[in-house]
């Protein structure tokens, strides 16, 4: 006999119940998603009310106790004022819901800011090399420990795209010897190490919280070509270091467009600490171009005396221009002029000394700045020492000495390989220093008196150093580009920049000999001698 086909009721899906169970799961959420849009303002305002409330009580509890009661009597004289105000209760529950639903408004989710797994490696790498130099056995509680946790040592980092770390602040422990250039070489060299080579670092260490910042620095400039600074009388631009070392801004010209750059300032004169200037470098790396941009400078206010010690004819584009006295490349010529410049300094003191006895202003000619620019002086040292004549070094003695009270300044660059060959006096009265090129830290100490705050790159322009004004901090320097006008290798737009400063001509160019020494000693008369059998 067939069997009879059960009821829909009691079959399996429809005794199961899964379709309609699905069907009321999903009426649940239409009404609870219709109810939460509907009660969703009642919500912020409560979220908003209860931020409020808690926001209040901490007021509170920061308010002075001999402030509570001026405050709670501001508020009840608040609330009597909305009283009695028309509308005033109204108003105020409106502005009270307004700013409770300000307040509940949902906030965005913060992102996380954390290191990623590969910068927390290197974090751990650089903490771990840090160990040798920042830890001694016996410390209870190490700060710097193999297997530690970087992150109480690190206290600041940041990573740029390519993720190396460009800033890094770290702590070290009291008994770490931050008063030794050594101990903070060998940590500055870790660092520079870990952190990626090819890149500048400045390291500054502020020892009374123990703490060192590493920065990486960015390139200087080098496309500012030589123009006219605005500067007082008496200033001369270097050249340009990076805004956070000096408390000045200059406006230059890039190219084609303005803007600001903050510039190495050199202050010469009668109140002046470092007078004279000593620039030392490697062959190529600008120290010509340095003194011609001074050369340019000083002719806006002075006169300028020029020493070419290479003989190479660097300066020839400054021969006959008005304010220029001489440019010298023979060793007879140069003592000639060494030796005028240094009775000029003598006449200028007593001339300013017998005015100040009498009373009267200096006379001009003892105001008006005279420069004395040498470079390679060192090598005609050498052909007058061969030559047995006197040194050129000597001859200025005088003006280095009392130079800064007669308005003379003394410029003078020189080669690492001949600085032994300087004279005393030089390496005494030239205050203001400037090392261009590459260097190492010794040098640069052995220069400047103190080591730089950066580390060294492999690639360095021309007329890129360090600078130090006296007692000063070391700056990083980028002389302005000042080529010779008539190099054709230069670039063009910097050779006319260099052409538009130069003064006019005094000598016609034609009558101008390069060759020929200027003489500033009186030219002695020739007699023929006649034999005395001849006047017989």
């Amino acid at each position: 006999m067939a069997r009879r086909p059960l009821p829909r009721i009691l079959t399996g899906s429809a005794f199961s119940g899964r379709a309609p169970l699905a069907r009321g799961r999903d009426l649940a959420r239409s009404a609870a998603d219709g109810a939460f849009d509907v009660l969703h303002p009642l919500i912020t305002i409560s979220r908003g009310l209860r931020r409020l409330t808690v926001a209040g009580r901490e007021r509170w509890a920061a308010t002075p106790k001999e402030q509570r009661g001026p405050l709670c009597f501001l508020v009840a004289a608040g609330g009597l004022i909305v009283a009695l105000v028309p509308y005033g209760p109204l108003l105020a529950l409106i502005a009270v819901m307004a700013v409770s639903a300000w307040a509940g408004r949902e906030q965005p989710p913060e992102e996380e800011t954390g290191p990623s797994e590969a910068e927390t490696g290197r974090l751990q790498a650089l903490y771990e090399a840090l160990v040798p130099y920042l830890s001694v056995e016996g410390d209870p509680s190490p700060l710097y420990a193999h297997d530690g946790d970087w992150e109480g040592a690190f206290t600041e980092y940041a990573f740029d795209d390519d993720g190396r770390l460009e800033q890094l602040r770290l702590t070290y422990p009291a008994y770490f010897t931050d008063g030794e250039d050594e101990a903070r070489l060998r940590v500055e060299q870790v660092l520079h190490a870990k952190s990626g080579r090819g890149r500048e670092y400045h390291f500054a260490w502020d020892e009374a919280a123990n703490e060192l910042l590493m920065t990486v620095l960015g390139a200087l400039p080098t496309d500012i070509a030589a123009q006219y600074f605005v500067t007082a009388p008496g200033e001369t631009v270097l050249g340009f270091t990076d805004p956070d070392s000096v408390q000045r801004t200059l406006p230059v010209v890039r190219g084609a467009e303005a803007g600001d750059a903050p510039p190495v300032v050199w202050r010469t004169g009668r109140r002046s600490t470092e007078p004279h200037l000593l620039a030392l470098g490697q062959p190529g790396t600008g120290a010509t171009t340095l003194l011609r941009s001074i050369a340019l400078q000083a002719l806006r206010h002075g006169d300028v005396l020029v020493v070419d010690g290479s003989g190479t004819g660097e300066f020839g584009c400054l021969t006959g221009r008005r304010g220029v006295l001489a440019v010298e490349s023979g060793l007879s010529g140069t003592l000639a002029t060494l030796e005028w410049a240094a009775h000029e300094t003598e006449r200028r003191l007593i001339a300013a000394n017998r005015a100040r006895q009498a009373g009267a202003p200096e006379p001009a000619d003892t105001r008006r700045p005279l420069w004395i620019i040498a470079d390679r002086l060192t090598a005609l040292t050498h052909l007058a020492a061969v030559a047995g004549r006197d040194d050129p070094q000597r001859l200025l003695q005088v003006p280095l000495r009392h130079g800064r009270a007669a308005q003379v300044t003394v410029v003078v660059a020189d080669q690492f390989e001949s600085a032994e060959l300087l004279s005393e006096p030089v390496r005494a009265h030239t205050k203001a220093r400037i090392v261009l090129g590459p260097a190492t830290v010794e040098e640069v100490r052995a220069v400047l008196g103190e080591p730089p705050h950066t580390t060294p790159t492999p690639q360095v322009p021309p007329g890129r150093g360090y600078a130090r004004l006296g007692s000063g901090p070391v700056l990083r320097l980028q002389v302005p580009a000042t080529p010779d006008p008539y190099d054709e290798a230069t670039g063009e737009a910097h050779r006319q920049a260099v052409v538009a400063l130069l003064p006019e001509r005094t000598v016609p160019a034609e009558a101008a000999d390069v060759h020929a020494p200027v003489s500033f000693t009186k030219r002695s008369v020739a007699v023929d001698v006649v034999p005395v059998d001849a006047q017989e």
